[in-house]
């Protein structure tokens, strides 16, 4: 697929960073921006390089959220309008029936994905965000749901993730109000793994990545499913015997092996992609 408004990039540590590009309009959401992440996430998912992945915008903003003039064209129309006729892709689907919709696929991604909301995050890009493994935010970075303004009800299943992100109080507070935060007090809310000024938040983002591509994939990747999988359960017991069958799996792959020898000989460990 020919990128309009995205970019990818992926170094030589295995950490891809996928851009949303349309910085004169705010990185704001469009059908096609729509097709170009899914299919690039689908590529990453493709390529063994890919350890981990960070979504940022591109200039002052993250994405303001869907365009002014998308938004415009809705009125009347009773629904969205994707903006392209053609299939997009389906990265991370299959993993559960529940992760099978928009934005909550991320959540079925094999490698973690950081977001990195580098400036304005509104509507669908807060969903994005949300649905994110680990957040990192700017400094001052204005940060909304835009739907309660808008005569509109929670979207992309906001109401499921936010209060298990930072409970039902501050969730009831974001969703119903719909009014700006600052990244500081949704950081304080427990929403940011940390917010950073603006000349110390690429290269945190950036270290945070790499040390986790460092990690064994596949142990990444197995974390991750018992993560998201025990947040759908509620049994503890099962969670438990679950660990322990992983356990034995993973001790018989080539990267416990090579984990116990690294803390014995006190180096870093090298784990195969």
């Amino acid at each position: 697929m020919e990128l309009k408004v995205t970019r990818v990039e992926v170094d030589d540590h295995g950490v891809a960073t996928v851009t949303l590009n349309r910085p004169d309009r705010g990185n704001s959401w469009t059908g096609r921006m729509h097709a170009e992440y899914r299919w690039i996430m689908a590529e990453l998912e493709r390529d063994e390089r890919v350890r981990v992945a960070v979504l940022t915008g591109a200039g002052r903003a993250f994405c303001v959220g869907a365009d002014t003039k998308a938004l415009s064209s809705y009125v009347g129309g009773g629904g969205y309008d994707g903006g392209l006729r053609e299939e997009v892709a389906n990265p991370g689907y299959g993993v559960r029936p529940e992760f099978d919709a928009d934005v909550s696929w991320q959540l079925g991604l094999r490698f973690p994905l950081i977001c990195a909301v580098n400036g304005a995050c509104a509507g669908v890009a807060l969903a994005m965000a949300a649905y994110a493994d680990i957040r990192f935010g700017m400094v001052d970075a204005k940060i909304t749901t835009a739907t309660a303004k808008l005569a509109m009800p929670v979207e992309y299943g906001l109401s499921w993730i936010l209060p298990r992100i930072i409970g039902l109080t501050h969730a009831a507070d974001v969703l119903l109000s719909g009014r700006i935060l600052r990244a500081q007090e949704l950081g304080g809310m427990g929403f940011f793994n940390e917010v950073l000024g603006p000349d110390e938040f690429h290269d945190a983002v950036t270290g945070y990545a790499r040390m986790l591509a460092r990690l064994s994939p596949t142990a990444t990747t197995v974390t991750k499913r018992q993560l998201y999988d025990d947040l759908l359960a509620s049994n503890p017991a099962a969670s438990v015997d679950r660990s322990k069958e992983l356990i034995s799996e993973l001790m018989a792959h080539p990267d416990y092996g090579e984990g116990v020898r690294a803390l014995v000989e006190k180096r870093a460990p090298e784990f195969g992609r």
